[in-house]
């Protein structure tokens, strides 16, 4: 039942990427049912924020470890895609040169810096846009886990840990841009970012990899070694003393669920055309929490509702009521809290017919 109900979201999340993009690309301006360059780059920035949240969901609603960082593995995987985006500009930058990015030209650099080396490859940069979150994960988390660190304390810390780095990002010696981050690029692979069937691709390969990280995020925590992360979830203690090392596996999931963010943020990165150190936000990370705790913690399911509702009510709210957004984010989460708890499709399985098979203890099943 698991496995089939994977496979519809999947089939459901790519069918209506290529229904959008049929409908963009098939269909002339001026008709009625021609989709408009916008809808599909909103869709695209919708996809790869739900594979972010969805990341999160896997840690936080089958782990219990609440990360209130998982913006920077996100922005991470965004500037790796995005140094690779700059060195393709090459020569065609308004400073003219080859090697150097504008940026570095404007700041007098001389020379590219050895860790811009190899990202005028694309395996390259997919490969460190994956490595390189998951690299600070299983640093962060080897010691955190290992201390013992658990609750609210870790959740400041891994806060701490993105606000850390959005300040290092700021400064201009650090190589990435400073303030105005990374921007101005050009094409992929060879293909123009301006062009509709470039942004078309790009919302098919973010739709292609939402729906693998559900299938994977399904299968981990549908195995074994899933129902041990939903027992430390519970009741970690009793966990330890049945001969299990939680720390082990809280590691794990949280490294997976960290190249899981920066897979997202690689594939967002071409669509809005900037990464900067405001991705790195604090505030980020807690408005991905409130998209899992809307649709649903430990649902898989409702950590994609939650992402794609709320900011499809934040990009129709900033537009009409732009002062009071942030006021209904606030009360949003705070309703959610006090009536619905499972979010939105935890409630709806509970509130499924009698009929219906009961979850096993301590674990949700809604349908991913």
């Amino acid at each position: 039942m698991r496995s089939r109900s994977s496979l519809l979201t999947f089939t459901l999340i790519l069918g209506a990427a290529l229904l959008i993009g049929a409908l963009n690309l098939a269909v002339p301006p001026g008709a009625a049912m021609h989709a408009p360059d916008y809808i599909v780059s909103l869709a695209g920035k919708y996809t790869c924020y739900a594979i972010l949240a969805l990341a999160l969901d896997l840690v936080w609603g089958f782990a219990g470890i609440l990360s209130l960082g998982h913006a920077a593995f996100f922005a991470l995987g965004g500037y790796a895609i995005g140094m690779y985006l700059m060195r393709q500009i090459g020569a065609r930058g308004v400073y003219g040169s080859a090697v150097l990015p504008d940026f570095m030209v404007f700041l007098n650099w001389k020379e590219l810096p050895w860790y811009w080396h190899g990202f005028d490859m694309f395996w390259f940069a997919a490969l460190m846009a994956l490595a390189v979150p998951a690299l600070l994960a299983s640093l962060f988390g080897y010691f955190a886990f290992r201390s013992r660190v658990t609750g609210v304390y870790l959740s400041i810390m891994t806060q701490a840990l993105t606000y850390a780095l959005m300040l290092a990002m700021f400064r201009n010696d650090m190589g990435f841009g400073g303030n105005n981050g990374l921007t101005d690029f050009k094409d992929i692979l060879g293909f123009p970012l301006a062009a509709a069937s470039t942004r078309v691709a790009l919302l098919l390969a973010s739709a292609l990899a939402l729906g693998l990280c559900v299938l994977l995020a399904r299968f981990v925590v549908a195995s074994r070694f899933g129902k041990v992360l939903v027992a430390v979830r519970d009741a970690e203690s009793r966990t330890r003393f049945l001969g299990y090392r939680p720390e082990s596996y809280k590691l794990t999931v949280f490294v997976l669920s960290a190249a899981m963010a920066g897979l997202g943020g690689a594939l967002y990165v071409p669509q809005v055309g900037i990464i900067n150190p405001s991705e790195f936000s604090p505030a980020n990370s807690i408005e991905a929490a409130i998209w899992v705790a809307v649709g649903g913690r430990g649902t898989l399911s409702g950590a994609i509702l939650g992402a794609v509702l709320v900011n499809l009510g934040k990009t129709v709210l900033t537009g009409a009521l732009p002062d009071a957004w942030l006021f209904v984010l606030g009360g949003l989460f705070i309703a959610v809290t006090l009536f619905l708890p499972g979010g939105i499709a935890g409630t709806w399985f509970i509130r499924k017919p009698r009929g219906a098979r009961a979850p096993a203890a301590g674990v949700r099943e809604a349908a991913p």
